[in-house]
């Protein structure tokens, strides 16, 4: 990695990472092989939702079944900037922060297909919601404000958490931001369930999608074919 200035950045002489970094160990998951493979699978996965929703516990075991490079966009970012996320709330502000998480996560999605785990505040951004539409495959894993409210009390580094009460700090982020999330490719549910189980319904969604796109696809060529038959020479 070199140490760069990038006079559009406000990280001053930010580390960017310019090749691919490698995979971030992925715990092991039992009974892999039977669930589905992914067909035709061509498109980053990019996990949404708000903090606390499983995006990166998730994203390991998801990236270890599908047998893909994990990428965490938060730990990205710190590498970016040479300092943690809470470091660069407090020095840059939130503005600050997503414009710098808008570019690391525009680089990561040019990177081979791969699981990317996103902050809770990426998707809301209107150009980083953009560049994922035309880029990945967004999953919003939904879960409900108790769960949230619970696994977050588990770590102290969230910025926004710490503005006042969390309780009512969630609620606000729920209201303003699900509507959005609910724009995501696909949407799985996030509960106190094992991991593995949310697991299994986020492949089952995949499976599902890329399957209805196979199917599409094979169709649009199936009729092409046709329709060329059909004109005279």
């Amino acid at each position: 990695m070199n140490a760069v200035n990038d006079p559009g950045s406000p990280w001053p002489a930010a580390t960017w990472p310019d090749s691919p970094r490698g995979a971030v160990p992925s715990p092991a998951v039992p009974n892999t092989a039977a669930r589905p493979k992914i067909p035709g699978l061509t498109k980053t996965i990019v996990l949404v939702g708000l903090m606390g929703c499983g995006k990166t516990s998730i994203g390991r075991r998801l990236a270890t079944v599908l047998q893909l490079p994990f990428r965490d966009a938060d730990n990205e970012i710190e590498s970016a900037a040479g300092c943690t996320v809470e470091e660069i709330f407090q020095r840059y502000g939130e503005a600050g922060f997503r414009d710098g998480e808008r570019r690391v996560i525009a680089r990561l999605l040019d990177e081979p297909v791969h699981v990317l785990a996103t902050g809770g505040g990426a998707y809301i951004d209107t150009e980083t919601r953009r560049l994922i539409r035309a880029r990945g495959l967004s999953v919003w894993l939904h879960a409900d404000l108790d769960l949230l409210l619970a696994r977050t009390a588990r770590r102290n580094n969230r910025p926004l958490l710490k503005q006042g009460d969390p309780r009512d700090i969630l609620e606000r982020l729920i209201k303003v931001r699900n509507p959005i999330y609910a724009e995501a490719d696909l949407i799985v549910e996030s509960d106190d369930s094992p991991p593995e189980e949310t697991l299994d319904r986020v492949v089952a969604a995949l499976h599902q999608h890329w399957s209805a796109v196979a199917s599409q696809q094979a169709g649009v060529t199936t009729a092409e074919a046709v329709t060329a038959k059909e004109i005279p020479r």
